[in-house]
């Protein structure tokens, strides 16, 4: 059976070291870069070809406008990471379900492609997590649901997401895990395994109705 693992990344400062984390869990250093919640901003792919290049991984993407690739499913498991983008976790869901996309990631995810992300590439993988998809005041949304409980990224980068997310899930949303910028979150199979920082102080957070516990987070 492959390992199955995911890197929830809250957010970036230098993507370098965690990217290069990222790259040495998988079997090999071919990365789809899917921009979905980014509105798949031509630009910013353009830009993740030479941030991925200089870490010495060999980089597609994929677009799912104006329709995704016939050989979507193939192409999936062509490769040994998938690395989702930030933006809008909503629009992004709904993208994926109408073509299919999260069976896809979830048979990927069972066969060894290390499925990972930031921001809304963080969060897809739960089964709910904060959003600012409807708006700046920040929401509970379903997701995915690969891995159990909630996530909130940016935990320690923007102002409102610490209260927010601890007023969510006093008032009954999923206790889970909040996520500072520059600190990624390994799961094997659906357990947390390992935290990572690539900054001074940042880390994560148990987030339940208690309040909030922080998690040993090892220094890249």
């Amino acid at each position: 059976m492959p390992d199955r693992t995911i890197v929830a990344i809250g957010g970036f400062t230098d993507p370098a070291p965690l990217l290069d984390y990222t790259l040495g869990l998988a079997r090999g250093r071919r990365v789809l870069y899917v921009p979905t919640a980014g509105m798949e901003n031509t630009d910013f792919t353009v830009g993740w070809y030479g941030v991925l290049g200089e870490q010495g991984a060999s980089m597609s993407h994929l677009h799912f406008n104006p329709w995704p690739p016939a050989d979507l499913r193939e192409r999936v498991l062509g490769h040994d990471v998938v690395l989702v983008g930030g933006g809008n976790t909503a629009n992004m869901l709904a993208v994926w379900r109408v073509h299919g996309f999260d069976e896809i990631l979830r048979e990927a995810w069972a066969s060894g492609v290390v499925l990972a992300g930031w921001s809304a590439g963080a969060i897809c993988w739960f089964e709910a997590g904060v959003t600012d998809s409807f708006g700046p005041q920040l929401a509970g949304l379903d997701c995915l649901g690969f891995l159990p409980g909630s996530a909130c990224p940016h935990y320690d980068g923007e102002e409102r997401r610490r209260p927010r997310y601890t007023e969510l899930v006093r008032d009954g949303f999923p206790p889970g895990i909040g996520i500072d910028d520059d600190v990624a979150v390994r799961f094997d199979g659906t357990e947390p395994a390992e935290i990572v920082s690539a900054r001074t102080g940042a880390t994560a957070y148990r987030v339940d109705s208690g309040g909030e516990v922080a998690l040993d987070a090892r220094p890249l």
